[in-house]
């Protein structure tokens, strides 16, 4: 006759004990080796400190910009932008990049989209885009409004990059960040409405916010 063993509850509540002192150890283990990770990221983030990217507006040159309808906006405008990464050691990705231009708080054109793009260390490229817009529904004090700068001769133009973009520092990439650029561009209008374009080539400085 084979003898039977049974563990009893004593036995039982040891190999629980065990069991659960095994699992605090790894969670702690696992905390302590994610926070150390976290540090790591927020040090590295810390000492490096990137800065954000510069945009200079180089040319714009306003081609069209009439009312099909007194409420209705046709234009057209060239523009080039410098973009620079005034960063040592941290390359910038740029994600969805759009473009597109205003007046007065009013959209006058619309988003035309920039192929995406990398940036090294310090690296500086130029962007250029055809800014467009057909039929595009305006205020009624639009008219209004171009005919008081005409008269003053100056046309201020705001010229606008929303995107998104990803820091990289070594093989580390960040999450995306939304960024916006705001350029201005002041073109002289005098009153009569010259034949060519409208251009604008100060080199403006433009503000960019993250």
């Amino acid at each position: 006759m084979s003898d039977v063993h049974t563990k009893s509850p004593k036995h039982c509540g040891k190999q629980r004990l065990n069991i659960h002192k095994l699992c605090k150890k790894l969670f702690y283990t696992f905390s302590t080796f994610f926070l150390s990770l976290l540090l790591f990221i927020f040090l590295v983030w810390l000492i490096l400190h990137p800065s954000k990217p510069e945009f200079s507006l180089r040319e714009a040159n306003l081609y069209q910009l009439n009312l099909s309808d007194p409420q209705l906006l046709n234009s057209s405008i060239q523009l080039t932008l410098l973009s620079k990464n005034p960063n040592k050691k941290v390359g910038i990705y740029y994600d969805h990049l759009q473009v597109y231009a205003s007046y007065k708080g009013q959209q006058i054109t619309v988003y035309t989209s920039l192929p995406p793009f990398y940036q090294g260390h310090e690296e500086s490229n130029l962007l250029a885009a055809s800014l467009v817009g057909t039929e595009l529904p305006v205020a009624s004090s639009f008219r209004y409004e171009v005919g008081r700068d005409q008269t003053a001769g100056k046309l201020v133009l705001s010229l606008k990059v929303t995107g998104r973009l990803r820091w990289k520092v070594g093989t580390w990439v960040s999450g995306r960040y939304r960024f916006n650029v705001n350029c201005i561009s002041v073109m002289d209008f005098g009153p009569t409405i010259p034949s060519g374009p409208l251009s604008s080539k100060q080199g403006s400085q433009c503000s960019t916010t993250i």
